[in-house]
């Protein structure tokens, strides 16, 4: 796990400043190979083979590649030994065997790999590069393409301080930012800096840097076909899988530690782990939330306790009651993305810890909810059999009627968002529970000039598009499980996980995204992934060998914080300077007047937009760093 930058088109650079930005994914070492026009940067953290063999950027034994590579491949022995012979290897580490696996295999190395990785080889007589990312996207890869200049990395704030580097902002990105609180598909908050989107990978000719090639080399399988084995044989099957992913992902040389929140999926990777490991005292962190009774994250550590009992873990009670208003913008500065969550400071809190207790490496349980189904959107499908019977005047009654309700407590926030789309298509319905705002009230919140550019953005194409990829796919459940992992998963929770770990030079790994065991999730049949209102029904099932009942079934609770009650309490003062009149109207991006309603809507309860806000302060604070700095 390291931190990667490249550069094409540019001369004589500072390589020790530009490292510098991306210095804390890489404490261990430092590297860069530069030559005419071509800079490829890397920081280590070293993981695997924790000698100078492993030191990156790294060239073959002919000179002619050199590659830069951030992750793991899990499955780098398989990939050595069937390679035979024919390179003789001086390490043990996994960037050397992917290094010469490309050499081998070309492109073609890309459907062998089982991992998390964002790497680019840099071919000396073609004088091309090429530059990939992961299947899943769980790490993250950038790319700037301005004027015959391309910048590529692990992290936005690595571009900052290139020559006529374009601070031009996507206002549409914005939009996105408000309405999801992350920004779906390619686009950032900035105009020419995009993300490379998931099992992609790009050719670039460092002499026509101007032309580009993008490729998709990877999709998800959803076919709409599914095994025809029974129950009890597909929870062995998932049993020996999950088993097996986490065994993978054992793989390192240095010490390896847990995620257990106290839910079911972080609880099932440590059963797993426990399995493959049974003689070792698993060293498992948690959050110890005391302040987020009012939003249901304190009870999180009551079963993470229980668990920790159950399997003779060595639980570390993390503090997750940090100062907000001194850690809001620092926060935003690691994400390199205005995203409007909380979650980030526990993965920061956590990882600090771990850190410090000698743990490079972390297991968690992030993507059980994208793949098996696991979030409240989900549940929601199951009242469509009841919607499409009523009659569309009674609809709209239903809703007008739940419309009305306060929004200051969470069942009737989760009324309302339920109901708020009785009177669309079921189509449109499954979308709008991705949103935290609709549309319309997002773009209202813009000045008038903004919404002149944003007035034909609608975000909605791009997931309406994705489900022409698979075009076999009849369920309603799978479809929505496709546009989590290929919008939530890798856009907000694989992206923060990724930036709040590096932050502290950890590595989180996740084994339900393992490429096998995500393929088979797709044959489950839908049913057995949720059963009635039973999220994750498969995987409940396979835990009642491992774990109590009362954890497995147990209300879910998010890996959050108590958002609300800092945007009505303890953010005041950053809101009142962030948010004022004065700081929106020297911006020049949102209408003040329209921002102060929200705010007060929010307060009295009208309207939940408590994370909206919080994604305007996150919007600000993304200025000040990353547009208003080094100006």
């Amino acid at each position: 796990m390291c931190g990667i930058i490249g550069a094409i088109g540019y001369r004589d650079l500072d390589s020790k400043r530009i490292l510098s930005t991306i210095g804390h994914r890489g404490p261990d070492s430092q590297g860069f190979f530069e030559e005419q026009n071509i800079f490829l940067g890397h920081v280590r953290l070293s993981i695997l083979d924790l000698s100078d063999l492993g030191r990156q950027p790294m060239v073959d034994s002919s000179g002619r590649y050199v590659m830069i590579f951030n992750g793991e491949i899990y499955n780098h022995l398989e990939i050595r030994q069937k390679l035979g012979n024919k390179y003789n290897f001086l390490s043990s580490s996994d960037t050397e065997t992917l290094l010469y696996g490309y050499i081998e295999y070309g492109e073609a190395i890309l459907q062998l790999l089982n991992g998390i990785f964002a790497f680019a080889v840099f071919d000396k007589v073609k004088d091309e590069v090429f530059i990939a990312r992961d299947q899943f996207g769980i790490k993250p890869l950038y790319y700037y393409h301005k004027e015959g200049k391309f910048l590529f990395g692990s992290e936005i704030k690595s571009f900052l301080g290139f020559e006529e580097f374009d601070k031009s902002v996507d206002l549409s990105a914005l939009v996105n930012y408000i309405t999801f609180l992350w920004s779906p598909g390619e686009r950032t908050a900035f105009s020419n800096v995009k993300k490379l989107s998931p099992g992609h990978y790009i050719k670039i000719s460092t002499a026509k840097p101007e032309s580009p090639v993008f490729r998709q080399y990877y999709d998800i399988p959803f076919l709409g076909k599914y095994s025809s084995k029974s129950e009890a044989d597909l929870i062995e099957e998932l049993d020996s899988r999950l088993l097996m992913a986490v065994q993978r992902q054992l793989l390192s040389d240095v010490p390896v530690a847990f995620f257990l929140s106290g839910g079911l999926d972080s609880s099932a990777i440590v059963v797993m782990a426990k399995r493959v490991l049974p003689n070792q005292r698993l060293r498992c962190y948690t959050i110890n939330a005391s302040d987020g009774d009012d939003e249901g994250f304190s009870e999180d550590l009551l079963y993470a306790r229980k668990v920790a009992k159950h399997l003779d873990l060595d639980l570390i009670e993390v503090d997750a009651n940090v100062d907000i208003v001194s850690n809001f913008d620092k926060m935003l500065y690691h994400l390199d993305e205005p995203q409007a969550d909380a979650a980030p400071l526990n993965v920061l809190n956590i990882c600090e810890r771990a850190k410090r207790d000698g743990y490079k490496v972390l297991l968690g349980g992030t993507a059980g909810d994208d793949i098996f189904s696991g979030y409240r959107r989900h549940q929601a499908l199951e009242y469509e059999a009841y919607i499409r019977f009523l009659p569309k005047f009674l609809l709209r009654i239903i809703k007008s009627s739940f419309s009305k309700l306060k929004s200051n407590n969470a069942m009737a926030r989760r009324l309302k968002k339920l109901t708020s789309n009785l009177d669309v298509s079921k189509l449109d319905r499954m979308y709008g529970y991705f949103e935290w705002l609709p549309l319309h009230v997002t773009k209202n919140l813009f000045s008038s000039e903004s919404r002149i550019i944003i007035d034909e953005y609608k975000p909605k194409k791009l997931f309406f598009n994705l489900l022409k990829n698979i075009p076999e796919e009849k369920s309603d459940l799978n479809k929505a499980l496709y546009w989590e992992m290929k919008t939530f998963l890798p856009d907000h929770n694989l992206n923060y996980t990724d930036k709040l770990s590096m932050a502290t030079g950890v590595e989180v790994r996740v084994p339900f995204l393992d490429v096998e065991l995500v393929e088979f999730s797709t044959t489950i049949p839908p049913h057995i992934k949720m059963k009635g209102n039973t999220t994750k029904y498969i995987l409940k099932k396979l835990m009642e060998s491992y774990l109590p009942k009362e954890v497995i079934y147990r209300a879910k609770a998010g890996f959050g914080a108590p958002v609300r009650q800092w945007i009505t309490h303890d953010l005041d003062k950053k809101i009142n300077s962030y948010l004022s009149t004065d700081a929106i109207n020297r911006r020049g991006i949102f209408d003040a007047e329209k921002v102060q309603q929200l705010l007060k809507d929010n307060k009295d309860g009208t309207i939940d937009a408590s994370y909206s806000i919080w994604g305007l302060l996150a919007i600000e604070s993304w200025h000040r760093k990353f547009v208003d700095e080094n100006d």
